[in-house]
């Protein structure tokens, strides 16, 4: 089965992290953090999403600084469904 990713913070999901539609029911789209009874947790610009991540990108090894990780989250994100122009 193909890992899904969240489109809208990158995160790989399984089942159980998928978030939920108004109606309760599973969205694949987005993650369980990201995205809650058919809205965005949080309202906030590709710019603050890399800034709420990074920090998990260095902790986890993959980048060796917080300002690393936006620039590459940056570019990462602007490929992702709720970023994309």
């Amino acid at each position: 089965m193909e890992m899904k990713i969240c489109q809208s913070c990158g995160m790989p999901m399984q089942e159980e992290q998928y978030g939920t539609n108004k109606n309760g029911g599973a969205n694949d789209k987005y993650c369980c953090y990201c995205y809650k009874d058919g809205a965005f947790a949080q309202d906030c610009t590709m710019e603050e999403m890399a800034d709420f991540c990074a920090p998990f990108e260095v902790e986890g090894g993959r980048a060796g600084s917080v300002e690393e990780a936006k620039v590459g989250l940056m570019q990462y994100f602007a490929t992702l469904e709720r970023w994309k122009a």
